[in-house]
């Protein structure tokens, strides 16, 4: 331990049951004072669990295992606790309420008073300008949450944290839903309250991020501490943290693949969207692709280029108002009017936000998987259980959904499992396109790995597969071919043997077209 620091933080042999499942076994952290600390693991792994435990999320009695807190033993019975020691969660999942300004967010439950216990908007404004301006953020304090990026809702949840004189922050995933700047904004932010003495727990699969700015790393897997690594004493690599989270080296990133693609099946041609709520904004102009049987089509763009939007227009105009294109399946003409047209014309769309767009959280896996035809196993209208349990069953089998029983609510599962049940629902529609909106965020190495074969194994099939992702890394490692898109124009079609991050970015960011040698 480096000279003058100190635990903050002792986790003791914790350990959290829940029925049919340990998902802490006898786990142990240690975080000194002024340190980022990095916890790395599978998805399912129990690292999010550990950080309800600390939080009071699952309160003291519900675990075993001792907490110390600055020296002091602590039993949290509720996050109010925590926050009122000095611990400060962000989950993933930010807890903003869109319809309210920054400043209201910030106070909403410790609100500034006056005379007669009426919130003074005076002097809370003037508070949350200071807590922006320490996160680095310049935007109005009565900006609403909703008309503000992911990116600085990030930093309006750490102001909020600031406000509450935090002393250890945890960070679920802080980087999972941001653009190269924003992720990089927001390391440089958690480096900056490192020098002004704050600790940070940081949970991510961004394996390079944490590289950059961790002191150590806590590895844990199947619910079980397996090393703490010390970057001052070199180390943290990618390969040894790999190794730990998976028990295993990855000798690839990427399953070795050799393509049979097939003729064009698939057009878009003058493809012209216009944003909901801004007429004068076209989220996609005059886009032309194709996709042939067999093949990965990539498409890369930065956050807002217009790829997710161009993607739900396409299934079943969900997205904008069509203004004007055609599209073309199997050398036909197709007019898809809604999602139910989509789906009966063989097209499947997993989208970015599997927790709202993805799945109800409410519904049991079995249930997950059939909704999107549920004419398959159903005579007339009564779903047939039989059928519904055993389809299920063979893609928990198959797709190897860590879960003891298709009939467990997909709330409870992990965000790598989650997104294998989102897959599950599209491919019980046996689709002859399926778009793929992110499919690897905010889920581990080893889980990506599998949804790669997965996505592999589909194209195998001879349906064409249309990959969005924000890691170029990924699109250049399973992609056949790559599109690029920039404020709503495709301004490039890349093999993916011609392509690498600096053509790919170039074309990421200008409206003009690649010039052909």
């Amino acid at each position: 331990m480096p000279s003058g620091q100190h635990p903050i933080l002792e986790m003791r042999s914790i350990t959290k049951e829940f029925p049919g499942v340990k998902a802490l076994s006898d786990v142990s952290l240690t975080v000194n004072t002024a340190e980022v600390h990095a916890i790395c693991g599978e998805n399912g792994a129990g690292k999010s669990t550990l950080m309800k435990v600390l939080s009071g999320v699952y309160p003291y009695g519900t675990y075993d295992g001792q907490i110390i807190f600055r020296g002091e033993p602590v039993q949290f019975r509720d996050i109010r606790a925590s926050e009122a020691a000095g611990i400060a969660i962000i989950h993933q999942e930010l807890a903003l309420i869109p319809e309210l300004s920054i400043t209201e967010n910030i106070f909403l439950g410790n609100e500034m008073t006056g005379r007669f216990g009426r919130i003074d908007w005076v002097h809370a404004k003037f508070r949350a300008s200071e807590l922006l301006a320490r996160v680095g953020l310049t935007t109005d304090p009565d900006e609403l949450i909703k008309n503000i990026g992911v990116g600085k809702q990030q930093l309006v949840e750490i102001a909020k944290a600031l406000n509450k004189d935090v002393k250890l922050l945890i960070l679920d995933e802080p980087t999972a839903a941001l653009n190269e700047n924003d992720s990089q904004h927001l390391l440089d932010l958690i480096r900056g309250l490192k020098g002004k003495g704050i600790a940070s727990i940081m949970i991510s699969h961004k394996l390079n991020e944490i590289e950059q700015v961790a002191d150590a790393i806590t590895i844990i897997r199947d619910g079980k501490t397996v090393e703490t690594l010390d970057i001052s004493r070199g180390e943290i690599n990618e390969d040894r943290i790999i190794r730990g989270m998976v028990g295993r080296s990855l000798e690839s990133r990427f399953p070795d693949r050799t393509p049979k693609i097939g003729d064009v099946f698939f057009e878009v041609k003058d493809w012209t969207v216009q944003h909901p709520q801004v007429p004068e904004r076209l989220v996609a102009k005059g886009s032309n692709l194709y996709v042939r049987r067999g093949e990965i089509v990539g498409i890369a763009g930065l956050m807002g280029a217009g790829r997710t939007e161009l993607a739900m227009s396409l299934f079943g105009r969900s997205y904008g108002n069509y203004l004007s294109g055609t599209i073309v399946k199997d050398g036909e003409e197709i007019e898809l009017r809604d999602v139910s047209d989509a789906i009966d014309a063989g097209l499947a769309y997993v989208s970015e936000d599997r927790k709202v767009l993805g799945l109800n959280l409410l519904d049991d896996i079995k249930a997950s998987i059939v909704s999107a035809k549920l004419k398959k196993i159903s005579r007339g209208l009564v779903v047939d259980d039989r059928k519904e349990f055993a389809v299920a069953e063979e893609y928990r089998k198959s797709l190897r959904i860590k879960a003891p029983s298709v009939d467990m609510g997909v709330g409870k599962l992990s965000g790598g499992n989650q997104q294998k049940v989102v897959l599950a629902k599209w491919m019980f529609t046996d689709p002859d396109l399926l778009i793929l909106d992110e499919p690897t965020r905010g889920i581990d190495v080893g889980a990506k790995y599998e949804i790669y074969t997965i996505i592999q194994a589909l194209a195998a099939q001879g349906k064409g597969v249309i990959l969005i992702s924000s890691e170029l890394p990924e699109l250049l490692g399973i992609a056949d071919r790559i599109y690029t898109v920039f404020e709503g124009q495709i301004t490039d079609d890349l093999p993916v043997t011609d392509a690498n991050p600096e053509t790919l970015m170039r074309s990421m960011t200008s409206a003009r077209k690649r010039v052909q040698n």
